[in-house]
């Protein structure tokens, strides 16, 4: 909703809405063959209620609140599964067009009286379309797919469609080898049924979006897919091999793990561990444990139960740093080399990276958002590396930061490198651009002890942002048990667990 809507309603909406009163949403979720699904991930979105199906596939959820609304309507519109659904108290036609996401005029009739139409009848191809409905001298243009769902009424005394917020939320369903499902519900007193689909290889059952992917989306499997790897490492290591490929007539290297029972059918997701200043890429594959290097690639390989990650760690210059535009281009020729080779799932691309090699992940994040699906930087900060021109477009981002860090300066990465990130991830309105969200401010810790961690809540839910903070200083293994010396606890971090759920929720 644009601002100049929002100043629109904001008024009329004290007087409109008068009470509110109790809702009981519940629902069953079967597959399309009709059996029971245990164990599904239900949600509420907005209200961030969760709960789960039992042994017979079924969830509630009880005592939601909802606003009643009082005045008087002059027509109201739904739309369920791409049929829209309206009616007028006057005699004003209900006026419809449909524009896919490139702007082309796909439908357009008038409608009168009252209602239902299936727009999916008038639409020639799968994918996310525009609904402008226009009831008099009011419109709303709205966002929908075939299982888009949508409600909002005209009230005699303003120039706008109203939305309902106040009664709406989004359903997520989520379930291991299902497609993912979102449904916008208009009515929270009801009893849903719900059918998911399993898993398709091409993921044509998913919503699609003009730029990123749908959460949980399936898998996007590389050119690797279905071979043997034709590239040869020039030595093996520890845990690891090493490879060199030739960037811009520099040879450059890195480090490749593999998980133990590597499937070339299988599409892996991809984790790149950019090591600190003082470092070297070797170390995140294998070292003598410390307070940088507890466990392999930041701790994530030890996360890795199921062998879901292939791991690299590219190597910087000899003195633990990193440039500017040639090692943003080794690091792309190199996730090229990796997809080219090996089973990998373009979509789920990750880095993480700390200090030097935080600041050197946060250079990634803001110009290869088309390649990495998300990632998570300890003690970044916006000085002593180059920073390229932001292409504009959002990407998944956690940050981790003590406060007393007398290195990379707490606050101004909270003022500057988190800002420049939020700027492009604020929810998308409906001609698909996203929105600014660095106005919003976390949650921090106050206190010698523990930690916080703040999710922001005016994103787009596609690209999360979560900002960590810890009373400690220049250290990534972060802990709770109060001493903020370097080394002191990092036996007991809980980063690598955070990022991995992180990472996971993709």
């Amino acid at each position: 909703m644009g601002k100049s809507f929002s100043k629109l309603l904001s008024a009329a909406m004290i007087t409109a809405l008068c009470g509110t009163a109790s809702a009981n949403l519940t629902g069953t979720v079967t597959s399309t063959d009709g059996n029971a699904i245990e164990g599904a991930d239900v949600t509420l979105l907005k209200r961030n209620k969760s709960t789960t199906t039992d042994s017979q596939g079924k969830f509630s959820f009880d005592q939601l609140t909802r606003m009643i609304e009082a005045s008087r309507s002059a027509g109201s519109f739904s739309l369920t599964n791409g049929v829209l659904n309206f009616s007028q108290n006057g005699s004003s036609p209900v006026q419809v067009k449909i524009f896919d996401l490139v702007g082309n005029q796909v439908f357009a009739q008038t409608l009168q009286g009252s209602g239902s139409m299936d727009l999916n009848s008038v639409i020639e191809s799968q994918g996310t379309y525009l609904a402008r409905v226009k009831l008099g001298s009011a419109q709303e243009t709205i966002r929908f797919n075939a299982r888009g769902n949508y409600s909002g009424s005209l009230k005699q005394d303003r120039k706008a469609l109203f939305r309902l917020n106040n009664n709406m939320d989004t359903l997520r369903i989520v379930k291991e080898g299902f497609d993912t499902l979102k449904m916008y519900l208009a009515n929270l007193d009801t009893n849903l049924t719900i059918k998911l689909s399993a898993v398709s290889s091409g993921g044509q059952n998913e919503e699609t979006f003009a730029f990123g992917y749908a959460l949980g989306n399936a898998p996007r499997p590389s050119k690797g897919c279905g071979k043997n790897s034709s590239i040869n490492s020039i030595g093996t290591v520890e845990n690891g091999q090493k490879f060199q490929i030739n960037v811009g007539g520099k040879n450059r290297i890195f480090f490749l793990t593999l998980p133990k029972n590597y499937d070339n059918s299988k599409p892996h997701k991809v984790l790149i561990a950019n090591h600190c200043m003082g470092s070297k890429a070797e170390d995140f594959v294998h070292h003598s444990p410390d307070y940088d290097h507890p466990t392999p690639y930041y701790g994530q390989q030890n996360l890795d139960k199921n062998g879901d990650y292939i791991f690299a760690a590219p190597q910087g210059n000899d003195n633990g740093t990193w440039n500017g535009q040639e090692d943003h281009d080794f690091v792309n020729q190199m996730i090229t080399t990796i997809q080219d080779n090996y089973c990998v799932d373009t979509t789920r691309v990750f880095a993480t990276g700390f200090s030097f090699g935080a600041m050197f992940t946060n250079s990634l994040a803001q110009h290869m958002q088309d390649r990495l699906r998300a990632v998570a930087v300890y003690a970044t900060a916006d000085y002593n590396i180059w920073l390229p021109q932001n292409t504009g477009k959002p990407i998944a981002w956690m940050g981790v930061h003590g406060k007393n860090d007398g290195v990379c300066n707490y606050d101004r990465a909270k003022t500057s490198a988190l800002p420049r990130i939020l700027k492009n991830n604020g929810k998308a309105g409906a001609d698909g651009k996203f929105t600014d969200a660095s106005s919003e401010k976390p949650t921090e810790i106050n206190g010698n002890t523990g930690h916080v961690c703040y999710d922001f809540k005016t994103v787009d839910e596609r690209f999360p942002v979560k900002w960590c903070s810890w009373p400690g200083g220049h250290q990534w293994t972060a802990h709770d048990n109060g001493s903020m010396s370097v080394g002191a606890g990092w036996q007991e971090t809980w980063v690598p667990e955070e990022v991995h759920k992180f990472f996971e929720q993709f």
